[in-house]
């Protein structure tokens, strides 16, 4: 790493080693704000596209000829077949199910639930033996619950802890943003999050070097002498994940140092704690590793305003 006093006077490290020291003592156990559990937004926006038939469904509630009352449903209404899967807490509208198997073969069974106009007899037919087979039509029937609406929100908040593994990653950039929009409003310098080479171009008329077309970095900032580019990660856990993202930034980092850009990886989290030698080994090769704590102290802000 490019070692310089600005680590001695925010952080009293004396060489490079001591910053690398003060890079893993530092390291956050967690960056989840009140928001990462769950996405109420998103939770009732998906409510909110499918509450006509789910209150159409709630018909069927309590019903003792079940089968008979869906199949009449399917004919009169099809669009509610769309909204079946969720009632299982899934997003996909085609499914192929093992039906049986022998010694001699496998037989599987396929069925649709994507919304259509009409629905024909068959596609009605397997539609209300997916519903019987996989236990939702004898819930229905047996009023475990009151009302389809309350039990999807439910179901969405429980499939939108998928998403956390998203939200994550989004809340290090959101975090690492309210710093550099910082910098960038009291320097007068600016910066494009998620940037490519042609937004940078269009922005700055620079040149961005990537290794691949498709690349996008977390934030590209100028400071009207130097364009500085800024990736961003969190890992709770260690894994080959990390050990192939330092790898990767080596490489990046060696393109952008020929082509005169500035590179800073700002990573934090528990996972490199037992994946340490990975991380040291990018951080002796690359300019700048820092962490959030390093953020916080300036160090960000002083790499940049000095031109590092």
């Amino acid at each position: 790493m490019k070692y310089s006093d600005i680590f001695q006077d925010r952080i009293n490290c004396n060489d490079s080693d001591d910053v690398f020291t003060y890079l893993i003592d530092t390291l956050k156990d967690t960056i989840h704000g009140w928001d990462y559990f769950v996405n109420w937004n998103k939770v009732y926006k998906d409510i909110k596209d499918i509450e006509i038939s789910l209150n159409t469904m709630n018909y069927l509630i309590g019903k003792e000829d079940i089968e008979k009352r869906l199949s009449d449903l399917l004919k009169i209404q099809p669009s509610i077949a769309s909204v079946i899967p969720i009632l299982i807490a899934e997003r996909q509208s085609d499914f192929k199910i093992l039906d049986q198997y022998n010694l001699e073969s496998f037989n599987a069974k396929f069925c649709s639930f994507v919304p259509k106009e009409k629905l024909t007899d068959a596609e009605i037919a397997d539609i209300v033996e997916f519903t019987k087979m996989v236990g939702l039509l004898d819930f229905l029937r047996d009023k475990k619950i009151n009302n389809l609406v309350d039990y999807v929100i439910g179901v969405e908040v429980g499939l939108d802890s998928n998403g956390r593994k998203n939200r994550g990653g989004t809340e290090m950039e959101a975090i690492v943003e309210y710093f550099i929009r910082d910098i960038c409003k009291r320097n007068n310098y600016e910066y494009i999050k998620q940037a490519t080479a042609s937004n940078v171009k269009v922005k700055w008329n620079i040149n961005m070097a990537v290794d691949k077309s498709s690349r996008r970095i977390d934030f590209a900032l100028f400071n009207k002498r130097k364009l500085y580019l800024i990736e961003t990660n969190f890992y709770n856990v260690g894994g080959s994940k990390l050990k192939s993202t330092a790898g990767e930034y080596k490489a990046v980092h060696d393109l952008w140092e020929k082509a005169g850009h500035g590179f800073i990886w700002i990573t934090d989290g528990m996972g490199w704690h037992s994946t340490k030698l990975p991380l040291q080994e990018t951080f002796s090769h690359i300019d700048y590793v820092l962490n959030l704590e390093m953020v916080s102290r300036k160090l960000l802000e002083d790499i940049i305003h000095g031109n590092l």
